[in-house]
């Protein structure tokens, strides 16, 4: 993809479960990844980490998941989402269950959950050599706060921005969204660092 953008330089952004993809690929071509912004960002997915509950909660999304993917009027897409999207309406959750839905299906989301609750980038993290954003919610119930804090801090060149927020999604009307946009905007125009 990049290759067909004529892209020698660029800064990437992952999000959530994309933030670990977003670290190998910066990992893995230092010298094309000018930037890295990663935002609701984890390092080590649930069953790597040393909490006993973040298991226990890995099994119970998976539960859910497997029940109510992408249908808005069960009871466990509303749980689902209540992680998610906590302060969010009930148009913003019927939203999120409909992207779900159209996302994938219940067997890859199940699949895809697993996959994510396996991962362990920490090897590749000192080999991320650009300036990093991490930004993360104070609150956030799919990702646990000090996850983006300590992955912000184990970043060669690791920034750190803590959100007033309960949402792992952020909603453009709520007071995080403009500390998180005007951080980003702001980090992406600052000159690079010289190491």
């Amino acid at each position: 993809m990049v290759e067909s953008l004529g892209l020698r330089r660029y800064a990437l952004m992952g999000v959530s479960q994309g933030a670990p993809i977003a670290i190998a690929h910066a990992a893995q071509y230092p010298e094309r990844v000018s930037k890295l912004v990663l935002y609701g960002a984890y390092a080590k997915g649930r069953n790597k980490r040393s909490a006993g509950h973040e298991q226990e909660t890995a099994q119970t999304l998976l539960s859910i998941m497997r029940q109510g993917w992408g249908d808005e009027r069960s009871p466990y897409m509303r749980a689902f989402s209540s992680l998610y999207l906590p302060s969010g309406t009930r148009e913003q959750i019927g939203w999120f269950a409909e992207l779900q839905r159209l996302a994938t299906s219940p067997e890859n989301a199940a699949r895809l959950r697993v996959a994510c609750d396996d991962i362990d980038m920490t090897a590749l993290l000192d080999k991320v050599k650009c300036p990093a954003l991490v930004l993360h919610a104070r609150n956030d119930g799919v990702v646990p706060f000090d996850e983006g804090r300590q992955l912000a801090a184990s970043l060669p060149f690791g920034q750190f921005v803590a959100l007033d927020s309960d949402n792992h999604i952020l909603l453009e009307n709520e007071p995080a969204w403009m500390p998180f946009v005007t951080s980003i905007s702001n980090f992406l125009q600052a000159s690079a660092l010289s190491h």
